[in-house]
């Protein structure tokens, strides 16, 4: 697997930019991989993600925020570097709906996901057995009623001990407080087993059911103040009949969750999202 730093940028949209960046990554004999783009007319915004080769690169990469600083001014860039070399670690939250924590962490031991995962929490101890399966520590933290900060309290001391970069929502059917996503911008992916924005908050498929929807689906989004209302990264959707019983609907959409989720991760992962607005873009 090649050592490869990724380039985010968003800026302006303006003539230039693929010319400044590949110019001065050329002048530095990096050999590019990978190079997207995406212009939004709307917001007259360019958004690029870069890729390339470390090897022969001569710029250290310490030295890369001061040395990009003038490309950067000039085109008034916002900009993040990534390596591949560097995986991140996640912590997985979860409560009593185990498939898709298990989906990944099967995942995980398989080698699809390119992370670290030192634990998992979860607010039921029922997770546990999996967790001891696939050898990822476990940690019970109930949230009792009116004792949710004292939980959130113990959830991010641990966190903060495992130095945890990134925190995924396996169905973890509590909702995070906004001092908690402080904490944590744009770095907590959730599940909802929804088709957002249609039937958002609790049971959906339940209230699918009841509308007599031809399509269901589930949507991997970042986790904002606002319920479920999170830039979206991934979504699926599996067509239904008025055959299908509440159980198949519940069935299919487990389906999809693990999908959308593992999609949504993955992307994160590899450094291919970034967010504007209340949009992702999702280079491929």
């Amino acid at each position: 697997m090649k050592r490869t730093a990724i380039l985010l940028i968003d800026c302006p949209d303006q003539k230039g930019i693929v010319a400044g960046v590949a110019d001065f990554l050329a002048r530095h004999n990096a050999n590019i991989l990978h190079a997207d783009q995406h212009q939004n007319a709307e917001r007259e915004l360019f958004l690029m993600r870069v890729e390339w080769d470390l090897e022969g690169f001569d710029i250290d990469l310490e030295e890369f925020p001061r040395r990009f600083a003038p490309v950067a001014d000039r085109f008034a860039m916002r900009w993040r570097l990534e390596r591949s070399d560097r995986p991140l670690r996640v912590a997985l939250f979860v409560s009593k709906h185990l498939h898709c924590l298990v989906d990944l962490l099967y995942r995980h031991q398989s080698g699809e996901l390119a992370c670290e995962i030192p634990l998992v929490i979860g607010n039921h101890d029922d997770p546990k057995r999996w967790c001891d399966f696939y050898g990822i520590p476990f940690h019970h933290v109930p949230v009792e009623g009116g004792k949710k900060q004292a939980a959130e309290r113990k959830q991010l001391a641990l966190l903060d001990e495992h130095k945890v970069d990134l925190v995924v929502l396996a169905r973890y059917m509590q909702v995070i407080s906004p001092d908690f996503v402080a904490r944590y911008p744009r770095r907590i992916i959730n599940v909802h087993h929804s088709f957002l924005p249609a039937f958002v908050g609790a049971k959906p498929y339940h209230r699918a059911f009841e509308r007599g929807v031809k399509l269901i689906g589930a949507t991997s989004h970042y986790v904002t103040d606002e319920l479920d209302e999170g830039p979206i990264i991934e979504q699926d959707v599996v067509r239904i009949s008025h055959r299908d019983s509440l159980e198949d609907l519940l069935e299919k959409g487990r389906d999809l969750e693990k999908l959308v989720l593992s999609r949504g991760l993955r992307w994160h992962l590899n450094h291919r999202v970034l967010v504007y607005d209340r949009k992702t873009v999702v280079f491929d």
